[in-house]
Order: C-alpha cells, then sequence, then structure tokens
C-alpha cells in the first residue's frame, strides 16, 4: 500500500489525527424523483484489496433502490451521520470550542463550490474525488455537458463554470450557508498523503519537484547530491512526512495535503452531509437522490476518478 519508505508508527498516528474530520446530518430526506449515480470511481491503479472488491461489487448495484432498500439505506446513513456528528462535536469542543461563534470570512469558504439549483455547497478536498465532484456539479448546474465522462479533466480542475462561495456578497454568502446542502467527502488521512505523494512526487511534475522536492531534500537528506537538490527528483515519503511534521519547514503547505480542517472549516461551517471516499459511491448516491439532482431519471452516468 506504501511507498518503499515508510513512516514510523508515531509519525502515521500523528498525521492520521491532524487530518481527521468527520461531521453532522441536518438536511430531511427528499423524495427520489431524479437523480444522479455515481458509479465506477475507483482510480487508474487501484490495488486488488479487499476494500477494492467490495467497492468493485457495489459499482454494480442498481442506481434506484427498491422502496424498501431505500428506507433501510435511509436509516442506516441518519445513524452514521449522527455518529459523525457526535464526534465532530467532540473533536471540537477539545480543540477548537470558540470557532462557532467566530463570523464567517471569505477566506474561510473559498474553497466551497455553488450549485444553485440543487442548493448544494460542495467543499474541495483535493485527492477525495474533486476533480469529479465539480464535474458533478457542472452536470447538475446545466452549463456544461450532460454526461460526467464528457468533460474533460482541465475544465474539470478549471471549473470556470462554477462559482466559489467567496465570490457572493456577504448577504449571499450567509444566505446559502443557512439554506442550502452543506457537503464535505473526506478520506482516511494517511491514504491521502500517499495519494498526494505518489500524484505530485514520483510523476514527473515539474512545479512540485522545483517548487517542494527541492526544499525538502534540502532539509532532510543527508549527503544529499548536487543533482538531487538541483533538480528536486525522488523525495522519499519518509522525507515527505519529515516536511509535514517539521513546524518550521522550509517551504509551505498546498492544497493537495493540506489538513481538511484548513480547506473546509467544519468546526466553523456544520456540514450536513459528510461523506467517506472509501465508501463514496453509496453515500454520493443517496445524497444526489436525496436532493434530487437535475439529471434524467433512472439513468446511471459512469465515473472514473482517475488520479486518485
Amino acid at each position: 500500500m506504501f511507498p518503499s519508505h515508510s513512516p514510523t508508527l508515531t509519525q502515521c498516528c500523528y498525521v492520521v489525527v491532524v487530518f481527521q474530520v468527520c461531521s453532522c446530518w441536518r438536511f430531511p430526506m427528499v423524495p427520489t424523483g431524479q437523480f444522479l449515480s455515481l458509479v465506477g470511481f475507483l482510480g487508474s491503479r487501484p490495488p486488488v484489496t479487499k476494500r477494492y472488491r467490495k467497492l468493485h461489487k457495489s459499482v454494480s448495484a442498481s442506481c434506484t433502490p427498491t422502496g424498501g432498500e431505500e428506507a433501510v439505506l435511509h436509516q442506516r446513513m441518519a445513524r452514521t451521520q449522527e455518529s459523525r456528528r457526535r464526534l465532530l462535536a467532540e473533536v471540537c469542543s477539545k480543540y477548537q470550542a470558540d470557532v462557532s461563534q467566530q463570523p464567517v470570512s471569505k477566506r474561510q469558504v473559498s474553497r466551497i463550490y455553488v450549485e444553485d439549483r440543487s442548493r448544494l455547497l460542495y467543499c474541495e478536498v483535493p485527492k477525495v474525488g474533486c476533480s469529479n465532484w465539480k464535474r458533478v456539479l457542472m452536470v447538475l448546474s446545466g452549463a456544461t455537458a450532460s454526461a460526467i465522462r464528457d468533460i474533460p479533466h482541465n475544465a474539470a480542475h478549471k471549473a470556470n463554470h462554477l462559482r466559489r462561495l467567496d465570490s457572493y456578497d456577504p448577504d449571499g454568502i450567509a444566505q446559502r450557508l443557512l439554506s442550502y446542502t452543506k457537503v464535505l467527502f473526506v478520506r482516511e488521512p494517511l491514504e491521502r498523503l500517499v495519494s498526494a505523494f505518489r500524484d505530485k512526487f514520483e510523476n514527473p511534475e515539474s512545479y512540485y519537484h522545483s517548487r517542494f522536492g527541492r526544499a525538502i531534500i534540502s532539509r532532510y537528506r543527508v549527503n544529499a547530491t548536487l543533482t538531487a537538490l538541483r533538480s528536486g527528483d525522488n523525495v522519499t515519503f519518509i522525507e515527505f512526512i519529515q516536511y509535514l511534521l517539521d513546524d518550521r519547514r522550509p517551504v509551505g503547505m498546498d492544497i493537495h495535503w493540506q489538513p481538511v480542517s484548513q480547506l473546509c472549516n467544519p468546526c466553523l461551517l456544520s456540514y450536513d452531509f459528510i461523506g467517506r471516499f472509501e465508501v463514496m459511491v453509496e453515500e454520493a448516491n443517496f445524497l444526489l437522490r436525496s436532493v434530487g439532482g437535475y439529471v434524467t431519471p433512472g439513468v446511471c452516468v459512469s465515473v472514473h476518478l482517475s488520479g486518485m
């Protein structure tokens, strides 16, 4: 599962604690009606694990569960969200007790995308399927292609057809935070870090090698070669973890591994639905049926979340 240079148990536990997040359930169930199905979302290089087999099996599930199945799913999802709400309250009261009383600034909602027709607010968390969630919002808005698979990666990455919440005036921000369904998807923290490391440091990504790699190698590698110092290539995973744990890190953070707590401010914004990447098919489909996605009823839209 991990690169060859694995972190120590203490380091892993620290990173998991820092990146952990959960949330609450507030919006009521609405009739199924129109919906958008997210299926086939595994990454381009998924390991054949028990989790993979479980997720692959879920891809074959019906896009439209029967009434009885939907009722059971709704009850289970409500219990899951209630559990996440309790955990969120405990974590926030321990570490950010006064945050919920603070006013919301534009900076704190700058990662949130707005879809007015479905009244959705989605907070972008890189390496948790965010490019494809932006595709979903683009289809829901009706401003682009009618199928997610028809939207190129660059178009989804730039998301020019979508508005961020910080682009509205203070009244517009407050009104949407109060009345829209606020959505956040998270991922097991260490897996997210591994995904970011593989994507940005194992691939020939010149920006990340020059911007982060050179500084990381210079600070943490003993007897680094001149070639490595110049290129920033071949950062090891343990060096990456050392950089993350360093209070005086030589270069700032990047959104691809920045903690969810800093990107989406869950203690301040009280998200209505928090899903998990590991069960995204089921939870995303349930969410989109609940809000009545503006898509042709009964149509399954295949999504391949590559580059996870």
